[in-house]
């Protein structure tokens, strides 16, 4: 159901390895190395005027003049990385990258409040682009806007990043309807829906918030903190508009990272 409708995209991939409890740090550039978020390295421009609950970090993704998934800005030291599910940035099996994406940090009504940023050096992981595994229904990214020569990051902020973390844990989940032009926002805890996979219960998640954040310990102040997975994996991220999924974050999603930001 949360497939994009404007690019009739697939969805799926393989979560493999060990399990093991890692966050990617501000300034850390071995993310295997660290052991808690540096949350104090990690700068966020004022809120422009964006609606109460929203964070400036998570935006929409724009095919066709359309948005039609959700991102987000992870933290790097080159501070223009990317967060979605894979289903929004390749087809999946048989298929390839899905080409002149941008991404409108912080959209609201119609309004780019940090302008498009061009979305480039798309990242899935081989069991996506091979099998299109659920499991593996995360994918990387680098935006860029001509002209600009703040980062992204510097402009939004951005959330850390972790893997390897309980199923159990409260999140603030956000994501763009294809039907509106806010974000649904939602807090709630997430479970075990399988080996890995995750499950939340928030309501108004329907098709297009594809990729939205799973975010933990966010700073009411900043509306940063840590990621934890997006809408997507299972039923290309839910089947219904009530109940949403993400594939688990372990390894496969950290090496993800390590390719992304080593080419940047």
């Amino acid at each position: 159901m949360r497939r994009p409708a404007v690019l009739l995209i697939l969805a799926a991939v393989v979560l493999l390895g060990l399990t093991y409890e890692v966050v990617v740090a501000a300034r850390q550039p071995e993310p295997a190395d660290a052991t808690a978020p540096e949350t104090t390295t990690v700068q966020a421009a004022p809120v422009r005027n964006l609606p109460a609950v929203s964070s400036p970090a998570v935006g929409a993704l724009f095919a066709e003049g359309e948005h039609y998934c959700t991102a987000s800005v992870v933290h790097s030291e080159r501070g223009d990385v990317l967060l979605t599910a894979a289903h929004c940035i390749h087809t999946g099996e048989g298929g390839g990258y899905v080409t002149g994406v941008t991404f409108a940090p912080g959209y609201h009504d119609g309004i780019a409040p940090f302008g498009y940023w061009t979305v480039s050096d798309e990242l899935v992981a081989p069991g996506w682009t091979t099998s299109s595994d659920p499991d593996l229904d995360v994918g990387f990214a680098t935006a860029h806007q001509a002209g600009t020569t703040k980062t992204l990051e510097s402009l939004v902020g951005a959330n850390l990043l972790a893997t390897g973390t309980p199923f159990e844990q409260p999140i603030t989940l956000t994501g763009y309807p294809d039907d509106s032009e806010v974000a649904a926002v939602c807090q709630n805890t997430t479970s075990r829906q399988d080996t890995f996979q995750l499950k939340v219960d928030c309501a108004g998640f329907p098709t297009g918030t594809s990729g939205g954040p799973w975010v933990t310990g966010q700073n009411p102040q900043t509306r940063l903190g840590t990621v934890i997975g997006v809408i997507g994996g299972f039923e290309f991220g839910g089947d219904d508009a009530d109940t949403s999924y993400s594939s688990y974050f372990d390894t496969d999603v950290l090496a993800l990272y390590r390719q992304t930001t080593a080419r940047t």
